[in-house]
């Protein structure tokens, strides 16, 4: 156990994927200084995570990395993306190691900020359930808890919404609820998306690049 505990509490920033409802790579979109990514990964570091690894693959990957310029996350490659999201959480595991538990965020949710994520961490491990998710007021969404306890189960996903499906046929003793009185985020599918996470910031958005359909 001593070996899991230096492991602390291992972020996973989900940044893998084709982008086919945007028509273009999402994670590559500029959110103020920043990609969408980038802000990400640069709220899980600032957070009180004890380590941060961004899991990217799919279209534009190669410079998906180029713009990323982490302060303390490691990136970790999955070019099996096209299997569904579960291999990327497969790929985020392998990257974090032993540890105490993982806490996922996705790539395309900048509203997840520092504080939630602290709120999140500082919950879980006052009690340490098997699982956690957020519940906010409106919806449940990430971040999500892992104790290294639940890494078997998620090492047997497959597919997209994987994730899920274990918070859904679970009970609340075993997948606890952490709750947080704002809003569920808004998270990046369509260009709609893009623009209202842009107003939400205050910042300009970017010119749009393709005639892609919504």
């Amino acid at each position: 156990m001593g070996e899991v505990a230096v492991g602390g509490l291992v972020g996973i920033v989900l940044g893998a994927g084709s982008s086919t409802r945007l028509g273009q790579p999402k994670q590559l979109l500029p959110l103020g200084p920043r990609t969408v990514l980038s802000h990400v990964v640069g709220e899980a570091e600032a957070s009180h995570l004890d380590r941060v690894v961004a899991v990217v693959g799919g279209g534009g990957a190669d410079e998906v990395v180029r713009a990323l310029t982490p302060s303390r996350a490691t990136i970790a490659r999955n070019d099996a993306y096209g299997t569904g999201c579960a291999s990327s959480l497969l790929a985020g595991l392998d990257a974090a190691g032993e540890c105490e538990a993982i806490v996922l965020l996705l790539g395309d949710m900048p509203g997840v900020s520092r504080d939630v994520i602290d709120t999140v961490v500082r919950t879980w491990r006052d009690e340490r359930p098997w699982a956690a998710v957020t519940a906010y007021r409106d919806a449940i969404g990430h971040p999500f808890v892992f104790s290294a306890a639940a890494f078997p189960t998620l090492r047997e996903l497959h597919g997209d919404k994987a994730v899920w499906k274990i918070v859904d046929r679970e009970p609340a003793s075993r997948v606890a609820r952490i709750h947080l009185p704002q809003a569920l985020p808004d998270d990046i599918d369509t260009w709609d998306d893009y623009l209202a996470v842009c107003s939400a910031f205050g910042f300009a958005p970017a010119a749009r690049t393709t005639s892609s359909p919504l």
